[in-house]
């Protein structure tokens, strides 16, 4: 009988341990090539400031970018927000180094308790080191207050 609890209990730790890996959200290689949606600069003082000051640079894959400007966005669709530190001298504003890179991949099977969105973000640099440790949870409670357009605060510009 303890052999066959300890193998239970084996086995829905692997399986819940294969469900985690198979939910993350991979890193997307070659999101500077795909569709540029807008730049933005949080400064000191702005309520995202930590820990998102810094100068953002939104891109979209073609999926995404249907959704921005349809409204309704495909599973497959994938947003990246690229923040990198700045500086300011000479009345310019120069990116600095990369502070983290955001995504939300759009999947309404694999995220439903998240929006149909998956939440990732990797330090810096790194394709491999997360920053998001809660499932994106914290993301989504964020993003709740843009409902009515997907949880998606980026508009496509006209």
């Amino acid at each position: 009988m303890k052999q066959t609890i300890l193998t239970l209990a084996i086995l829905i730790s692997l399986a819940s341990q294969s469900y985690a890996e198979s939910s993350k959200v991979d890193f997307p290689e070659g999101y500077r090539q795909w569709t540029h949606i807008k730049s933005m600069l949080i400064e000191p003082g702005h309520p995202l400031e930590n820990p998102f000051q810094g100068l953002h640079h939104v891109y979209g894959n073609d999926k995404a970018v249907k959704g921005l400007n349809t409204g309704t966005y495909p599973d497959g669709s994938v947003l990246v927000f690229d923040l990198l530190n700045y500086k300011q001298g000479g009345k310019a504003i120069q990116e600095e180094a990369r502070k983290l890179v955001g995504i939300m991949v759009k999947d309404k099977n694999q995220f439903k308790s998240t929006g149909g969105w998956g939440f990732e973000g990797f330090a810096g640099d790194s394709k491999s080191k997360r920053l998001v440790g809660d499932g994106g949870v914290s993301c989504y409670t964020c993003h709740t207050s843009q409902a009515k357009s997907d949880f998606v605060f980026s508009k496509m510009r006209k």
